[in-house]
């Protein structure tokens, strides 16, 4: 794929606590926060958006590392290494993002609730969506402490790094957010959707237990074979809604992103 000029998307400054980062947004009706995976808004995660704004949702994408539309593979696979780790190495050494700790909540999750409330504002809806993907996945778990989450999305969420079985056996939100969230699953029939791939190392089978023990039936988990994941891929299965998605009808990848454009509609759009 090409560079993606986003030029169907409107960019905009959101401040929140003195932090300014710019939004892309497009369409109409309720919002669904895209919250992108490394390294950045790939065209791919775009794609993903415009799907969004299918539905009859308005997709906003906050930019949080990397250059917006930068196709990572335009420079050939070495050019993508290259390429993701100039977006990686500043995330790492950047106080925002929690990426060793167990049990801890990102503080860029502050701005991005604060980001969504906005958003449930000035879209209007029952309420917001919201989908991290990958070093992003999940932080949409625990902006759902805030009310106006209600469909939030975890694709293959990877923090903390998985290197230690304890680390394996956890998420990055802390346990005060997991119990508020625990709570809105047993009060207001929260649901959490969680997608991966079943040899993923990067969010490994023992998170998704940890959330199944955790908050029970409101965790929806899609756990799909990698003999499933588009070939085509410039790593391992991983990424189930943009890398390593086949989107044609009846591939496993394309119908985990019909289960999580339903949950959109579902949760948002008037009936």
């Amino acid at each position: 794929m090409a560079d993606d000029n986003l030029a169907d998307f409107e960019a905009m400054d959101f401040t929140h606590d003195g932090r300014t980062r710019m939004v892309y947004r497009a369409g109409t009706g309720p919002a669904v926060i895209v919250i992108a995976e490394m390294p950045g808004i790939t065209p791919k995660v775009a794609a993903f958006a415009r799907r969004i704004v299918d539905t009859g949702c308005t997709a906003v994408m906050p930019h949080l590392f990397g250059v917006p539309g930068r196709d990572p593979l335009a420079a050939g696979r070495l050019g993508a290494v290259r390429y993701t780790l100039s977006s990686f190495v500043p995330a790492c050494v950047s106080r925002e993002f929690t990426l060793w700790a167990t049990s801890r909540t990102s503080p860029v999750v502050s701005w991005l609730r604060a980001l969504a409330a906005h958003e449930h504002t000035r879209c209007g809806g029952p309420g917001v969506g919201a989908i991290g993907m990958c070093f992003t996945g999940g932080f949409a778990l625990a902006m759902a402490t805030h009310p106006s989450l209600v469909a939030p999305v975890l694709a293959e969420p990877s923090l903390p790094f998985p290197v230690t079985k304890a680390k394996k056996g956890s998420i990055d939100c802390s346990a005060a957010d997991l119990e508020v969230v625990k709570g809105r699953c047993a009060a207001e029939g929260l649901q959490v959707l969680g997608l991966r791939f079943k040899g993923d190392s990067f969010s490994p089978g023992q998170r998704f237990q940890f959330l199944r023990d955790q908050l029970g039936d409101a965790f929806v988990a899609v756990e799909l074979d990698d003999s499933t994941a588009n070939p085509e891929g410039m790593m391992k299965p991983h990424s189930v809604l943009t890398e390593h998605l086949i989107d044609e009808p009846g591939q496993p990848t394309r119908a985990a992103l019909d289960q999580v454009l339903e949950l959109f509609r579902t949760r948002l759009l008037p009936a």
